[in-house]
C-alpha cells in the first residue's frame, strides 16, 4: 500500500479515469456493433458521425491509437458508402 499522501490520492484518481476510459471505449465499440448491423442508408449515415466523433474523442484523449482510430472510420465509412 502506498504511504504517501499524493501517492495514495494518485491510485484513487487512475482508477476514476480508468473506469471513465473503460465506460467510453465500450459505448464506442457498442455504437461500431449497432453501425454493422444497420441496413437503412440514411441511419447509418447519421450513426456514422456520431461513432467517427466518438472514435475521435478516444483517439485524442490516448484511450486508443490514433491510427486505430483512422483504420475504424476508414472501414465503416467504406461499409456505408456500400449501403
Amino acid at each position: 500500500m502506498a504511504n504517501h499522501k499524493s501517492a495514495i490520492k494518485r491510485i484513487r484518481s487512475n482508477e476514476a479515469k480508468r473506469v471513465l476510459n473503460r465506460y467510453q471505449h465500450k459505448s464506442t465499440r457498442t455504437a461500431i456493433k449497432k453501425l454493422r448491423g444497420t441496413t437503412d442508408k440514411t441511419a447509418a449515415q447519421d450513426l456514422f458521425k456520431k461513432v467517427s466523433s466518438m472514435l475521435d474523442r478516444l483517439a485524442k484523449k490516448n484511450i486508443i491509437h490514433k491510427n486505430k482510430a483512422a483504420n475504424n472510420k476508414s472501414k465503416l465509412a467504406k461499409l456505408v458508402n456500400a449501403l
